[in-house]
């Protein structure tokens, strides 16, 4: 059955708490991004070891193995779209290619995927973004880019914005 797709326009979690999970973009380091990247991925890998972990706990909600993964391809998604940011001059806003998180999560049949291997490409996705993070010099935390609906994002917000999502579905998979 399909997930009635989620069509909210989350980056009011950069201005406020998420009252689902708890997430405060504003007390987020930078510096710690990385490192809380890494542990919310963990969680959701642990997570996906469970035997129940191709189970939705109701019609509307995605299973565990499908929030898996989502973090995995979010990871890919923001390694991307750092990767854009830092790429161009600085006085250029580069625009983000949309991504259709519902529609992704259809055709690539997240529901069928084998829980042992998403929890491992999560695992490589979430290093290689966390590294990405961490490699960014602190003079280029400013650099911006535009998501395909016109929100703007610095380096820094864009890492908030991101880290959000791995601790919310961290909130999602706990069981």
């Amino acid at each position: 059955m399909m997930i009635v797709p989620d069509t909210k326009n989350w980056t009011w979690v950069l201005e406020r708490r998420c009252p689902e999970c708890g997430f405060d973009a504003e007390s987020v380091a930078y510096a710690a991004v990385p490192e809380r990247a890494l542990r919310s991925a963990a969680r959701i890998g642990t997570a996906l070891e469970r035997d129940d972990a191709r189970v939705r706990p109701d019609d509307a909600t995605w299973s565990v193995l499908e929030y898996g993964a989502h973090v995995r391809d979010v990871c890919r998604i923001f390694d991307t779209r750092l990767a854009l940011i830092l790429a161009a001059d600085g006085a250029e806003i580069p625009r983000f290619e949309n991504w259709d998180q519902d529609a992704t999560a259809v055709a690539e049949r997240y529901g069928e995927q084998d829980p042992a291997r998403v929890a491992h490409e999560l695992s490589t996705a979430a290093d290689r973004v966390a590294a990405a993070f961490a490699a960014v010099p602190t003079d280029r935390l400013d650099r911006r880019g535009a998501r395909s609906d016109g929100s703007l994002f610095t380096v820094t917000s864009l890492s908030r914005y991101f880290l959000h999502d791995l601790v919310h579905h961290v909130h999602d998979v706990r069981g």
